[in-house]
């Protein structure tokens, strides 16, 4: 059987009674040299794990298993486990775990199920849990090597842009804190089955042992990012002053002192800057 033939994907769904939902973001790979070029770009070797998260019937699964020594996989949708029983019967380092990785204790199933070895996160995410994702797998502290995902361009273009660029949004702000990320390569439409409307880009995210900046209180410096960011074309002083219950003078004190123009607005700043200006804003509120 071979993964990426869209006669073979539609009999074995066929055999097994699944159906495809939207509400999952459930689209099956179906270039072949897209899942190679994924395996060997994560960074693994033989004596190396990979978390794997929604492996689907196990095409990138298959490429995995091949260049680590481990891979475990985290499938939500019941039905496609004993799918991945079957296409993955040859390989004998490959563990699914059945659950919603949004959910699960990814630290816990790491340190239970890699131990004594280097871990990489690969996977091709549903674009409707991107960001979440992305996100819990940055700030819960987890012992891994690089992250390398697929996910919608857009998404890619933002979590990657430049903090202080038009581009930027909060998720890039709270990507940057945690890890340098780079685009590796674009994935069209046509490469899926059932295709989506956009394409999608595989990224890299290597986190940093420590963060590029130093803020005095790691929650209320997302917040700071967070409330900036939901009212973006407001000036700092308007979007924090409410997202954060902070004065308008305080805000306009703390760029002045920054020398920066008190009606800035938040794509504005840098990351050091916005770091600067979170901790400034932390120790008025204290």
């Amino acid at each position: 059987m071979e993964l990426t033939n869209l006669a073979d994907i539609k009999k074995l769904l066929l055999k097994n009674g699944i159906v495809l939902t939207k509400a999952r973001g459930q689209n099956f790979i179906i270039n072949p040299s897209v899942c190679p070029r994924m395996a060997e770009e994560c960074g693994a070797g033989k004596d190396d794990g990979v978390l794997e998260i929604g492996p689907g019937i196990g095409v990138l699964t298959a490429e995995l298993a091949k260049v680590a020594g481990r891979v475990v996989s985290i499938e939500l949708d019941s039905g496609l486990v004993p799918i991945l029983s079957e296409t993955l019967s040859n390989f004998d380092n490959v563990k699914i775990i059945e659950g919603d990785a949004l959910k699960l204790n990814l630290k816990e199933i790491i340190e239970r199920e890699f131990s004594g070895k280097k871990v990489f996160v690969c996977a091709n995410i549903p674009y409707n849990i991107s960001s979440k994702l992305v996100m819990k797998l940055l700030e819960s502290n987890l012992n891994i090597e690089a992250v390398t995902v697929m996910v919608q361009k857009e998404f890619a273009d933002r979590i990657c842009a430049k903090v202080g660029s038009r581009q930027s949004g909060a998720i890039t702000v709270g990507a940057a804190f945690f890890a340098s990320c780079t685009e590796l390569f674009g994935v069209s439409a046509g490469s899926f089955f059932p295709p989506p409307k956009v394409d999608s880009t595989v990224m890299k995210l290597v986190p940093y042992k420590q963060p590029p900046v130093e803020v005095k209180d790691r929650n209320f410096f997302m917040k700071t990012v967070n409330a900036g960011f939901c009212q973006r074309r407001k000036t700092l002083q308007n979007s924090l002053g409410s997202g954060l219950s902070v004065s308008k003078a305080s805000v306009e004190k703390a760029l002045l002192e920054m020398g920066k123009n008190p009606l800035a607005r938040i794509e504005e700043l840098d990351l050091f800057e916005l770091a600067e200006l979170s901790n400034k804003l932390f120790e008025e509120k204290k």
